[in-house]
């Protein structure tokens, strides 16, 4: 594991991959679990927006319940 952190309810890990420009995102806050994969370059220099991105997502998956 290259990182862990928190986004409020939400814990976030980025794992190394097989492919050396790819890292994977695994999220998860007790009930929801996803997984996605972004390029290191993104991860690196656009990490807040891919925080929000997540937030969000997750917001509205509540929402729809």
């Amino acid at each position: 594991m290259l990182d862990s952190y928190k986004l409020g309810s939400i814990s976030v890990e980025i794992r190394e991959t097989d492919h050396p420009n790819k890292l994977k995102v695994v999220c998860n806050d007790g009930n929801y679990r996803s997984e996605f994969t972004v390029r290191k370059y993104e991860y690196e220099n656009y990490k807040r927006h891919m925080n929000q991105r997540i937030k969000n997502a997750y917001d509205e998956q509540y929402e729809e319940e």
